[in-house]
């Protein structure tokens, strides 16, 4: 049975190695497709690769919508054994994704914080979490909860454009990254460039995200698709279960603090983004890009 809102547009094996039966009169096809609202993945059943792209224009902005839908789909293929690697990117030009939706942060109750809040929670516990290869294809600017997903997977490969930035510029808002975030940022770019960026809020151009290992490639757009596809492969070329041990010895301690922190990591984000000074700034950037727009 297809869940709603899922679009069956070819079937998939039973296990990793074994060939769907065939019905009479119906072609096999190569992939298997589901589309939600916001998010269109597609699975290559004779590479084992499926790739999500994030389609909830203006800019991919991560709302709650959006996060139950992105656990969904992680979720449908992690439990399918045909599925070794995803490869995560965006549909929308110049935008991987704008980060945390605001909209969900400001003038809400309190019970609205945290659902919204376990909801974050759950993507990053997913993602970072995943048995899968990762690899972000990052085809525009991902500042926020953007460069949270990048951060999230095994490798990022990068448009060549100065013009894109990405990183965790909470502090630009006035928010605090979390300590989850911060542990994930600390991991991937060591610790005084994580200090020095989180305090400042940095958004790093293409090239200079690079320098400091932020991401691990940068390509033409032309050759991203290309590039990300040969980095998968040679990923994939191991066996998958002393890969997956590997990267669950490497990343359990910090997967675990959240686990074990989760209710009061809640509490702590609603009492913070309830604050009248939180939410006058949150609404006067809400303002600032709505004159942007204008």
């Amino acid at each position: 049975s297809v869940p709603p809102g899922m679009l069956p547009l070819c079937r998939w094996p039973m296990a990793w190695g074994t060939a769907p039966r065939q019905s009479p009169g119906l072609p096999l096809a190569p992939c298997r497709a589901f589309s939600n609202n916001k998010i269109m993945v597609e699975l290559d059943e004779s590479s084992g690769i499926a790739t999500m792209k994030f389609k909830s224009p203006p800019v991919n902005s991560l709302s709650l919508d959006f996060l139950t839908e992105f656990c969904i789909s992680l979720e449908k293929l992690e439990n399918n054994r045909a599925c070794r690697g995803v490869i995560i990117t965006s549909a929308i030009p110049k935008i991987f994704s704008s980060g945390l939706d605001i909209t969900e942060m400001c003038g809400k109750s309190t019970e609205h914080y945290a659902e919204f809040w376990r909801a974050v929670q759950e993507m990053w516990l997913r993602l970072y979490g995943s048995n899968m290869v990762t690899v972000a294809a990052v085809n525009g600017s991902s500042p926020a909860g953007g460069c949270l997903i990048a951060l999230s997977c095994d490798y990022r490969i990068m448009v060549e454009n100065p013009k894109f930035g990405i990183g965790l510029n909470e502090a630009q808002l006035g928010i605090v990254a979390p300590f989850w975030f911060k542990d994930t940022f600390v991991n991937v770019v060591g610790h005084r460039v994580a200090e020095r960026s989180l305090q400042l809020g940095s958004l790093h151009p293409a090239p200079e995200a690079h320098r400091f290992g932020l991401v691990d490639e940068l390509v033409p757009e032309e050759k991203l698709q290309e590039k990300t596809g040969a980095v998968m492969a040679q990923w994939l070329a191991l066996p998958d279960h002393a890969r997956q041990l590997t990267k669950s010895m490497m990343r359990k301690a910090v997967l675990d603090r959240l686990v074990a922190h989760r209710e009061e990591d809640i509490q702590n984000f609603i009492s913070f983004i309830s604050k009248d000074s939180i939410q006058k700034s949150l609404r006067m950037y809400m303002e600032m890009l709505k004159k942007k727009k204008g």
